[in-house]
């Protein structure tokens, strides 16, 4: 009997859900390729740790963006490595797999996707989408004539929808999510300090003084780069105000999508969102303050899941035990 998986197919990270078990993989969605041959040379975690850092034979590839497969065949090979690692596989039973994408995938991409799936070692495989699952993940009893709405900020895009009754009412997806976000911060402090860092050191500045809003003035990150004038290696302090202003524009694009919906949503179930909240779920959920900043733009409580960068994975094992059941896809 092959065990069934769920896997959050990931712009920045792969998590796979392996019925029984729980999370059992959780690691960036990184390859690294040796271009002299073509051979895969790290996937995951060790190939993150060579972005920016590998010699000029050695590629660091992502091989989704903004939620879609960019790269196919190194996605599948990818897949293929995790799901080797885990060992999933038994003799003869192929598992079966249910796999989240964007609600913004065409028909064609969502095509690649299960293939890739498919080709990775898969039996059956399902394909959902990420804010019904994430929604699912963090508790919401979708299926109920009730209206539930999730925010899922990923590393490639920003999924919003509405859903009742296990379905999505309403979505929409922005191609603005962690990864922009890096890029921000990338772009603020080449334009305002005439200082270059790469995307790891934004994403730990994003983590360790990120904020949303009404961020606390005291909080500033030591941060070293090179300088674009004399293209040294220096340093400098940037304070958490300065990473709000960074990231603000495009957090306003997640508002303005969210209001979008909102008003796309029918009155019964706006009604319901007034009394339960929004759920915000994925990466992003975690920077400081973004619950506040939705809550006082729009006017509706906001709650972040308890494990948000968790959540799709979590659903996807829940809607593992009935994937029977729903056999819509």
């Amino acid at each position: 009997m092959a065990k069934d998986i769920g896997i959050d197919l990931g712009t920045a990270n792969v998590l796979i859900n392996v019925s029984g078990k729980g999370i059992v993989l959780n690691e960036p969605s990184v390859v690294a390729v040796n271009t002299k041959d073509n051979q895969v040379v790290a996937v995951g975690t060790e190939a993150y740790e060579m972005v920016g850092r590998t010699p000029g034979n050695i590629r660091v590839i992502r091989p989704l963006k903004n939620g879609v497969i960019a790269d196919f065949d190194i996605t599948e090979a990818m897949l293929s490595y995790f799901i080797e690692k885990l060992n999933v596989k038994g003799f003869m039973a192929k598992p079966n797999i249910l796999i989240c994408a964007p609600t913004g995938v065409t028909s064609i991409e969502q095509k690649a996707i299960i293939q890739a799936a498919e080709k990775s070692g898969g039996g059956k495989v399902y394909l959902d989408f990420e804010p019904k699952v994430a929604a699912v993940g963090a508790g919401l009893d979708i299926f109920k004539p009730q209206g539930n709405m999730v925010i899922d900020i990923g590393g490639g895009t920003t999924d919003i929808a509405v859903l009742s009754m296990g379905e999505i009412v309403t979505a929409r997806s922005l191609r603005w999510a962690g990864d922009k976000m890096n890029q921000a911060i990338v772009a603020y402090i080449k334009n305002n300090r005439n200082l270059l860092i790469g995307a790891r050191t934004a994403e730990q500045i994003k983590i360790e003084i990120g904020s949303a809003f009404e961020p606390d003035p005291e909080k500033t990150i030591t941060v070293r780069g090179r300088d674009m004038v004399d293209g040294l290696p220096k340093q400098t302090t940037v304070t958490a105000p300065e990473i709000q202003e960074a990231l603000h524009d495009g957090l306003m694009q997640i508002v303005a999508a969210t209001k979008q919906v909102l008003e796309q949503t029918p009155p019964e179930l706006s009604a319901d969102i007034i009394d339960r909240g929004i759920m915000l779920t994925g990466g992003g959920a975690l920077l400081q303050g973004l619950d506040k900043l939705i809550s006082y733009y729009l006017q509706v409580p906001v709650l972040t899941a308890d494990s948000p960068l968790e959540a799709v994975a979590l659903g996807t094992g829940a809607l593992l035990k009935n994937i029977e059941k729903h056999q819509g896809h």
